[in-house]
């Protein structure tokens, strides 16, 4: 669970770092997935592999068009109503969603989630453990792309300054819209990955993207450590919340220490401030 939030926190920190901007329907797009997925799938009885694909494809459409729709129009124009905008079409596709796939939640099977593996005493099926080992491949292959590759550079560049970037020649425009289309797929493979745990349902995605967005502010937008490191620690206190309190508390004890982190740490365990020269 603490890897699934960290993979959906890095589509924060990805359009955070190129746009100063975030997706608060990252949520939303997870469901995307895991559904899409699912359709094809099951429902069409596609082969497993090219649902997949053809999903994440589908994910990266819908991160170009919320970056094109919900976005640009304010951003451009110095607005943050694109706060809620990108709210609001999540609220949008989840019911599109609810509409034409149904309330009812459905089981996505996998091969891997259907037997355990005996480890430590402990039970966990290889689907399971399928998740922290995708997160952590993704999370080393942007921290290379960003340092060792020419698109990456240019990232850093945008990050350090748009405009001086743009008068180097970096289209600042397109890397945008890439990080949106990065970061729903990022989303779409958190659903995929998730989705034979869980029930696949419209409204699947609202709490994972809610808990995402928490561990991208706890480990610092500006960090793909820090963004990891966090996802993997509130995934562990959740569990240890829940095994010893019971459920009832996980949501209140979580999002209280989340608060209680930021009173000391504003800018995130591993983030920091930025410096603004006159």
């Amino acid at each position: 669970m603490g890897s699934m939030y960290g993979l959906l926190a890095l589509g924060f920190y990805v359009t955070y770092s190129v746009s100063q901007t975030v997706n608060f329907s990252q949520g939303s797009s997870m469901m995307l997935g895991a559904v899409l997925t699912h359709t094809f799938a099951v429902i069409l009885g596609w082969d497993m592999a090219l649902s997949i694909v053809l999903a994440l494809l589908l994910c990266a459409a819908w991160g170009v068009l919320v970056e094109r729709i919900a976005v640009r129009p304010f951003a451009q124009n110095g607005s943050n109503t694109w706060l809620m905008s990108t709210v609001a079409i999540g609220i949008i596709l989840e019911n599109i969603v609810l509409f034409t796939f149904g309330k009812e939640p459905r089981n996505l099977p996998s091969p891997l989630a259907l037997n355990t593996i005996d480890i430590g005493g402990f039970g966990v099926y290889p689907q399971q453990l399928l998740v922290p080992v995708v997160t952590l491949l993704i999370a080393t292959t942007l921290f290379l792309l960003t340092r060792r590759t020419k698109h990456g550079r240019a990232m850093l560049a945008i990050v350090q300054n748009r405009r001086a970037a743009s008068l180097m020649g970096i289209n600042v425009r397109i890397a945008i819209i890439i990080a949106y289309a990065v970061s729903t797929v990022f989303a779409g493979v958190a659903g995929i990955l998730i989705a034979p745990l869980f029930a696949v349902s419209a409204g699947m995605g609202t709490l994972f993207g809610i808990k995402a967005f928490a561990v991208a502010i706890l480990g610092g937008m500006s960090s793909i450590h820090g963004v990891i490191l966090a996802g993997l620690c509130y995934g562990i206190g959740e569990a240890m919340i829940t095994a010893y309190f019971g459920s009832s508390y996980t949501q209140i004890f979580t999002f209280a220490l989340v608060i209680l982190v930021l009173l000391v740490r504003p800018h995130g365990l591993f983030g920091w401030a930025g410096v603004k020269k006159v």
